[in-house]
């Protein structure tokens, strides 16, 4: 993968006062979300999830009499991109950028596709005498959606790298079939382990699943931000990419305070359920 010949330094990465002042700001936000209230653990990953999911005691699963930050579907869907992401990782593609083989990307888009099937199924469950293909379940809230999260992760691991990295290359990010039946053993450990619902998994789940949000939205902002400052692909080392990675995840906790804000104002102020 060709890039465009790399100039002064100041190219690659935001220097002086700017950038030292974007990154302050950025670690300020990051540092006031997890120092404020609430102060525990499961507090703060419920706050989180309260941003981005239902949260509905029915559709969720419960460890030790607490209920998980996230529903059956989201714990799926942002375990199983934590899991991907963390399997491209350990494979060495931290510069990949290609997408999979046809015939593997199919696969993952159709994991995509029965999750979006299964999801509607459940929606027409919401009106009374609506027909719908089949009773839902959590487990397969479950299994779908964690489906659905490696399949984002592969897609998501890849474009992320080709933004951020000037010495990206055409690797794809899922080589083989090998590779995706790892990919799919490591989401049936998933779903077990959630299935369980053995006590001394309460944190280790409620966590793992909170950062999966943290690390796809991250992703995403990272991109956004190297989009609008017109900084893709000109990071060479992980010291030239702590900046927009950082403002990326403040990003993120921004997005889920205002989120946060805006649901407490329409569940409590106008007393709409949301």
């Amino acid at each position: 993968m060709e890039r465009s010949p790399v100039g002064d330094e100041t190219h690659v990465i935001a220097r002086g006062r700017p950038a030292k002042l974007f990154l302050v700001v950025s670690l300020l936000v990051i540092g006031t979300f997890l120092l404020a209230p609430p102060w525990t653990v499961l507090g703060k990953t419920r706050l989180v999830g309260y941003a981005i999911c239902h949260q509905m005691p029915a559709r969720s699963f419960h460890i030790a009499g607490r209920q998980l930050p996230l529903c059956a579907r989201c714990t799926g869907i942002y375990m199983g991109a934590l899991a991907g992401f963390a399997l491209m990782t350990l494979w060495g593609r931290r510069r990949a950028a290609g997408l999979p083989p046809v015939p593997i990307t199919l696969i993952l888009i159709g994991f995509i596709g029965i999750m979006g099937v299964d999801g509607l199924n459940s929606y027409l469950t919401f009106f009374p005498n609506m027909p719908h293909l089949y009773e839902p379940r959590n487990w397969l809230r479950l299994t779908t959606g964690t489906l659905d999260g490696l399949a984002l992760s592969a897609i998501v691991y890849p474009v992320l790298n080709y933004s951020l990295w000037r010495d990206a290359v055409e690797e794809p990010s899922v080589r083989n079939f090998k590779e995706l039946a790892l990919m799919v053993a490591t989401g049936g450990v998933i779903i077990a382990l959630v299935l369980l619902e053995l006590p001394p998994l309460l944190y280790p789940l409620a966590v793992l699943s909170t950062l999966g949000v943290l690390v796809m939205l991250g992703s995403l902002n990272t991109m956004i931000v190297l989009a609008l400052t017109r900084r893709e692909g000109v990071a060479l080392t992980w010291q030239q990419a702590v900046l927009p990675v950082t403002m990326g995840l403040a990003i993120a906790f921004l997005e889920i305070g205002g989120m946060d804000t805006l649901r407490a104002i329409i569940t409590r102020t106008l007393g709409l359920p949301f």
